[in-house]
């Protein structure tokens, strides 16, 4: 079932990616300027104010069955950029991602055991994502100050996707 939300408060591999917004920029783009809009066929489904340059999306790794997070950074241009990838088991990261470096142990407050960079030699930048979006996956997206956003349970079951753009505030 479809819901609506107003949220006051996501692909290179297949996973969920996001937007966010900028505290400030160059080119005049102040906190809470932009938000993430979360849309698919029917319209908007939710729109997210932010209040910083980071966010996250977790979501359950389908392989493994635990949970992994990408974590990214806006950039002034309105694109996003894949800046740490986190899991609960090593081997999501070590495995799955394949990542170049080592993954190394999460601060004790992170919502997530381990840590690492993304391969340099790939980055991840987008504007906009068209993304699975199912009860297995789990998909969440985390913005620092805000609730967390189940982004599964605003898409019909018909058609489990959702869109993530950056839109500026009018």
């Amino acid at each position: 079932m479809r819901q609506s939300l107003v949220a006051a408060v996501v692909c290179s591999t297949g996973l969920l990616f996001v937007v966010a917004s900028g505290s400030g920029t160059d080119s005049g783009t102040s906190a809470q300027s932009r938000s993430i809009v979360i849309s698919n066929g029917g319209g908007e489904l939710a729109r997210v104010p932010l209040s910083g340059e980071s966010f996250a999306v977790s979501y359950r790794n389908s392989i493994y069955g635990t949970y992994a997070e990408e974590r990214y950074a806006a950039q002034p241009d309105g694109s996003y950029l894949l800046v740490q990838i986190a899991a609960d088991q090593l081997a999501v990261l070590e495995e799955y991602y394949a990542v170049p470096s080592a993954p190394s142990p999460a601060d004790p407050n992170d919502r997530r055991k381990w840590t690492v960079d993304p391969d340099p030699a790939r980055p991840a930048e987008f504007t906009s994502l068209s993304l699975a979006a199912t009860d297995l996956g789990q998909r969440t997206l985390h913005v620092p100050g805000a609730a967390p956003v189940e982004l599964w349970k605003l898409a019909d079951s018909d058609n489990p996707f959702v869109v993530l753009n950056l839109k500026e505030n009018q």
